[in-house]
């Protein structure tokens, strides 16, 4: 199938694909005699595993590490146990960050006014770049 049909069934763009394969995450696709690009089911198979990884939030560097893995019938299952685990480390981290950041933002929005006047917290924050306190 054509990279236009690969990219349908899979839901990724054919962009996406192009740049799986020039990491090579994907290996370099079959060419038609016209030159267009053909995936085989196994090539749809993979771009489905890369998908859900990326999916979960796991790394371009991470799924090459799951393909390998994947790929290896003679691997330990504690490997991608711990794999999983670390990314579980990095998500919890991405986590409260995010929940800093949206308890920042809340303090700011309850601070303003939200009326006529110019007078803005969240502007104020943004220019002194980040140093803001309850008033």
């Amino acid at each position: 199938m054509n990279i236009g049909q690969a990219a349908h069934k899979t839901g990724l763009s054919a962009k996406m694909i192009r740049y799986y394969e020039s990491i090579a995450l994907l290996p370099d696709a079959g060419r038609s005699e016209s030159g267009y690009r053909q995936y085989s089911a196994q090539d749809l198979h993979r771009l489905a595993f890369i998908k859900r990884a990326r999916d979960l939030g796991f790394s371009l560097a991470e799924v090459g590490k799951l393909l390998a893995l994947w790929q290896d019938r003679q691997r330990a299952s504690a490997d991608v146990k711990a794999l999983a685990a670390e990314h579980i480390v990095e998500l919890n981290r991405k986590i409260a960050e995010l929940s800093g950041l949206r308890d920042t933002l809340q303090e700011l929005i309850e601070d303003c006014h939200g009326d006529h006047r110019p007078d803005c917290p969240i502007l104020k924050d943004l220019e002194s770049g980040g140093g803001h306190t309850n008033s």
